[in-house]
This record gives C-alpha cells, sequence and structure tokens, in this order.
C-alpha cells in the first residue's frame, strides 16, 4: 500500500499558497484493509476514508466510466490493480493531476509542471469532456488563478460539450456550488469572461449573458457596454473583500438592461423593477440562498433610487429606510451601500468617485435607529398612534442629523 498526496494541496504548494486541506489516493488497498488500520469510510459513492487521527481524506486509486449524461453519470471501479497514473487520469486539469509521494517526489504523468510554468489551464484527457462540471471548474479557476489562461484545445473541447447539451444535465445546486465558489475568487469576471467564451453562460445564466452589446448613456457609463460594467462592478466587489451576497447583488443588479426595447436605447427607464422580477426567476433556478437572494433583489430594485436621496425631503428619506427595512435589518442596509458603492464606481474613470447618497443615507439610518421606539410606544394609545409617534420621533432625528 502506497499513499500519495494529490490535487489541490500539490497545486497550491507548487504555486506558492497557503494550503487548506490535503487529500490523499491510496494504491495497493482495498475496503477491508483501510478499516482494518483505523480509517472510518465516509460517503457512498466511491472509497473515501478519514484518517483516524488527522481526519485528511483518503481515497482508493480508482477509474470512472461515464454511463449516463451529467456530473453524476459514472461507474466507479476501485481496486488494488488500480495505478496512480490511471488515477490522475480522470482528473480534470493538468495542474490537478500532480501527485506527491512521502519522500517528497513529484509524479507528474500529465506535464502540470510544465503548465503550471506557463500557466495554462488544460485538460487531461479527453474524459474531461464526460462531467460537465469541469467547466465551471475551469471557469472559476480562471478567476483565481488571475494570470493563467484556458489552453486553445481546452476551450474547443468546452464548446464542443455545450453543444452537446452537458451543460444542461448540471443539476441547480452544483451551478450554484460553483458560481459562488467563483464570486469570491480575486477577480470573478474572468469566471464569466469564460463561461461566455465557450457558450456555457447562455445556458446557465442567459438573464447576464444577454448585458454584453446591450448600450448605457455614455455620460454616465464611459464604458458603455452593460456587460463591461457589470464585469467592473463585480470585480470591484471581490477587490475590497466584500461578503458574498454583496457580490451576487453587484452581479445581478442590472438584469433588465438586457429586456429594454431596442427603441428605447441607450436609456433604460423602469429596469430596476424588471431586473429585480429576472433575478426573483434566476434565484429560484438556481437555488440561491436566501440572504444573497434578497440583497440581490433590494440592490437589483432600489440601486437607482438611492442616487435621489440627496433630493429627498427628510420624511422621504426615512421612507426610503423604512423601505429598505434599514433599521430592523442594519447590516443587510450597509451590505446594500456596499454593492451599491460597486455599482457607482464600477465604472471607467469613477473607481474612486465619492459616494454621498450613500454616506448621507447611512448618517440618517444611524440618527433613526438611535431612537428609542419602546419608550415613544409607552406613552401612546393604540398601533396606530404608536406608528405615527415613532416615525415624528424618527423623523426629528433625521433632521437634527442633517
Amino acid at each position: 500500500m502506497q499513499t500519495y498526496i494529490v490535487g489541490g494541496a500539490v497545486r497550491d504548494e507548487l504555486l506558492g499558497f497557503a494550503i487548506k486541506d490535503k487529500d490523499y489516493v491510496v494504491v495497493g488497498s482495498t475496503p477491508e484493509a483501510m478499516l482494518a488500520a483505523g480509517f472510518k469510510p465516509v460517503g457512498k459513492d466511491f472509497p473515501v476514508f478519514l484518517h483516524p487521527t488527522t481526519r485528511d481524506e483518503y481515497a482508493l486509486a480508482r477509474t470512472e466510466r461515464k454511463t449516463a449524461k451529467g456530473y453524476k453519470g459514472f461507474a466507479i471501479h476501485a481496486s488494488p490493480e488500480v495505478t496512480l497514473e490511471e488515477d490522475l487520469a480522470r482528473r480534470d486539469l493538468t495542474i490537478n493531476a500532480i501527485a506527491k509521494a512521502d519522500d517528497g517526489r513529484l509524479v507528474d504523468p500529465f506535464s502540470g509542471l510544465a503548465d503550471i510554468q506557463s500557466k495554462t489551464l488544460r485538460h487531461v484527457s479527453a474524459a474531461f469532456a464526460e462531467d460537465p462540471v469541469r467547466i465551471l471548474r475551469v471557469a472559476r479557476f480562471s478567476a483565481r488563478l488571475t494570470d493563467f489562461n484556458v489552453a486553445p484545445e481546452t476551450m474547443v473541447l468546452m464548446r464542443q460539450m455545450v453543444d452537446a447539451g452537458e451543460v444542461d444535465a448540471l443539476v441547480a445546486e452544483r451551478v450554484w456550488q460553483e458560481l459562488a465558489k467563483g464570486l469570491m475568487e480575486a477577480k470573478p469576471s474572468r469566471m464569466f469572461e469564460v463561461l461566455r467564451a465557450c457558450g456555457a453562460l447562455r445556458k446557465i445564466l442567459p438573464e447576464l449573458d444577454k448585458l454584453w452589446g446591450v448600450p448605457q448613456p455614455e455620460q454616465h457609463h464611459p464604458e458603455i457596454d452593460t456587460g463591461v460594467h457589470v464585469m467592473m462592478v463585480v470585480d470591484y466587489a471581490a477587490s475590497q473583500n466584500f461578503s458574498l451576497p454583496v457580490r451576487f447583488a453587484a452581479l445581478m443588479h442590472d438584469l433588465g438592461k438586457g429586456t429594454t426595447p431596442v427603441e428605447m436605447l441607450p436609456k433604460h427607464i423602469g429596469h430596476e423593477q424588471r431586473s429585480a422580477n429576472l433575478l426573483k426567476e434566476v434565484c429560484k433556478r438556481l437555488r440561491v440562498p436566501n440572504d444573497c437572494r434578497e440583497l440581490g433583489v433590494m440592490t437589483a430594485k432600489f440601486h437607482g433610487k438611492l442616487h435621489q436621496a440627496p433630493q429627498m425631503r427628510p420624511a422621504t428619506l426615512l421612507e426610503f429606510l423604512i423601505e429598505l427595512d434599514a433599521i430592523r435589518q442594519p447590516q443587510r442596509f450597509k451590505d446594500f451601500l456596499k454593492a451599491c458603492e460597486a455599482d457607482s464606481r464600477g465604472r471607467t474613470g469613477y473607481a474612486d468617485c465619492a459616494t454621498p447618497a450613500a454616506v448621507l443615507m447611512l448618517k440618517a439610518q444611524s440618527a433613526a435607529a438611535a431612537v428609542d421606539a419602546g419608550a415613544v410606544a409607552a406613552n401612546c394609545e393604540g398601533p396606530e398612534q404608536i406608528k405615527i409617534k415613532v416615525f415624528q420621533a424618527r423623523l426629528e432625528a433625521v433632521k437634527a442629523a442633517g
């Protein structure tokens, strides 16, 4: 029995990244031998075990055979006769098909080291085409390894997979899982550029794919193209280390511009509500978590109205805060302002622009939230009077805050 560190841990060590988890492949063993050595079985699809002390994952060397469309359509074969090279051959990219022996020796049968040096994302073999999730993974690696490029032959293969309908077999949960990981990488725009280049984006997120080529008024958007703008917005959110809900909201805030009638272009009157409606459908289709969905819909619906805040009367400003539920949910409100900040600064020449509307809204929210609603309610009779008096007290606080 021989064990090797494989996959991401080896890759990240070679790239100089911090190693989060170590995965091992075991050659020449059986499930019975692993159990006898104290390993604990985990999972049901193929033989994977947890080390009795380190809790690292150890998988028996295995091969895979395609049996149906989608990423679950595989027959797994694990036995002591499966070699390390056969196990590595089933992996997606050459940079992920490098193993490290106990003595530090690298086993690199598919030239992963050369691809790391040339900064290339290249598929290991034609078997890559058997798993559509690999398209998402390549796109995600592009967002993480920002100076790597997809090999031309790999891009051709991914296009062929899209044309063959493999992407159509992806389940919503797996699509969201990969998109969420990609959004949290250093430059999320590269993920969507790769998905768009191979044709997968129009299958996975057609609402987003439609934004490229849609013009916006040049005086407000020097970059003009809506797709380019959205990529700048999400990359700004990433540069500020904003949370996943904020990055998702930044990505989805302008979906409605893809449905603007041609005769109305480059203006997009009413696109905010259309964006919110489209986003609700996307979230339902991909089963997006509630925190991302709620912030995304709020940002899509109200990012335009935020810019009107400096012209609002104090009462209108307070009503807007109530509409945003800013007093009861201050953190979500702050995240909304972050997403709107990304929208403002995700434009050519506006990377450092001031955000006076956000500053004003935050100041007003703080003043309104400081009002002791319980104390006000103690001197009121009935719920209607409480509502009026609390609003009046908060309005006076907003006015005093300037």
